[in-house]
């Protein structure tokens, strides 16, 4: 089987991001099959691929992955309308690909949701097998945070949606809430499978040298939040944290944020105007790094902002980071999330917009060191028990094996 894959934002463990779409290519390979990577340029990230672009693009073997990257660069920093414009290009000139490569089925993942648009069109054009891959609930999560608000312009996002979800042979939704919201866009509920983001167990297991920023001390209880520093992350909750931590006198709890992301320099400058010594900001690393440097942390923040569509809707990247590196979480939105984590006692649950309760959680963890270590015990067993991302992407293989058989090909 050839797989014709878009992700606009693929990277490799060498760069800076998640590697769903690199460990999931590489699972295809394994089992036999091949896959071409279309994708675009993403800032911190790499595609492996060095060479000149050449009629704005490039192309060559990564891994064993056929990687086309296409020269629109992408950054969080990115305005709306930028970020529109990326996403629209990406689009039509991966039409263009998925209208002339040789290849057996086409699989299309989100964000954004205009990467749909190739692998629609690859369905009622040229009859290949489509399945879709839904990140995020679009529109429903920009209008609920109100990112978006043209009605016109959501009208047709919902138009998009409909006909991505519609014209796909299958669909892999990452969490429950995903899977749900498909299902009442009127897809049946057997061409549907979840897939939530996997662990990388073998990163975060390997002997790695533990480091700590400038200014964390090996005796401070040290929590990392590493990822986008933008709107959908509500990190205004750390910095209210770490406020009352200051003013509870607790300079020995430091809070570490990792990352890149539009919202990043207000970020500083408030924790500046507040002297706010207890924050530590620092740019994004390769994924082993940020492996080492687990390996020295206490706790993990999962952090968004306080969108009930965000409760069930969204399988963050870095809750499974976190759980593979063995560290307890500290989650401050409710979902399915909070609920794993309070049932299988790897973490800490606190409500929404509730400093003094996010801040009484670092300071228990503070004070019981051995029962950290317990919990941290527990999230690596939840890693290894239901979220491997060797098994998830065998499961993710057999699925698009299974879509293929299906349509007769």
């Amino acid at each position: 089987m050839k797989v014709l894959y878009f992700h606009q934002h693929f990277v490799t463990p060498k760069g800076a991001g998640a590697i769903r779409s690199y460990a999931m290519a590489r699972k295809l390979i394994e089992r036999g099959h091949s896959v071409t990577m279309v994708c675009g340029s993403a800032q911190g990230g790499t595609t492996g691929l060095t060479g000149e672009f050449v009629n704005g693009q490039r192309r060559g073997l990564v891994d064993g992955i056929d990687v086309l990257e296409l020269n629109l660069e992408y950054s969080n920093n990115d305005s709306f309308a930028r970020r529109i414009k990326t996403f629209l290009s990406f689009a039509f000139r991966s039409v263009k690909v998925a209208l002339t490569e040789k290849y057996d089925l086409v699989f299309a993942t989100t964000t954004p949701l205009t990467a749909g648009i190739p692998g629609t069109l690859a369905r009622w054009l040229r009859g290949k097998p489509f399945v879709f891959e839904v990140r995020d609930l679009w529109p429903e999560l920009p209008k609920a945070m109100r990112v978006i608000t043209n009605p016109v312009l959501l009208w047709a996002m919902g138009i998009l949606e409909w006909a991505s979800y519609r014209s796909a042979h299958s669909v892999v939704g990452l969490s429950p809430g995903i899977v749900e919201g498909i299902k009442k866009r009127g897809v049946p509920a057997e061409r549907i499978t979840m897939i939530p983001n996997g662990c990388d167990l073998d990163i975060f297991a390997a002997e790695l040298e533990p480091w700590r920023p400038e200014g964390i001390a090996p005796s401070d209880l040290m929590a990392i939040f590493a990822g986008t520093h933008g709107m959908a992350n509500g990190l205004d909750a750390v910095l209210d944290a770490a406020a009352e931590l200051k003013r509870r006198g607790r300079s020995d709890i430091k809070l570490l944020l990792i990352g890149n992301g539009k919202f990043k320099p207000r970020l500083q400058e408030r924790a500046s105007r507040e002297g706010l010594d207890n924050v530590v900001f620092h740019d994004p690393v390769i994924k082993t790094r940020l492996a080492g440097l687990m390996q020295s942390t206490d706790i993990g923040m999962q952090i968004l902002a306080n969108v009930p569509a965000f409760y069930y809707g969204t399988s963050p990247n870095k809750f499974f980071d976190y759980i593979a590196a063995g560290l307890p979480v500290l989650n401050n939105y409710p979902g399915w999330l909070a609920g794993m984590i309070e049932s299988e006692q790897c973490g800490y649950a606190v409500p929404p917009a509730d400093p003094s309760a996010f801040a009484d959680a670092l300071e228990g963890a503070a004070a019981d060191r051995e029962g950290l270590k317990a919990m941290g015990a527990n999230s690596r067993a939840l890693a290894e028990r239901e979220f491997d991302r060797e098994k998830l992407s065998d499961h993710w293989v057999g699925w698009l094996e299974g879509t293929l058989r299906l349509k007769g090909q």
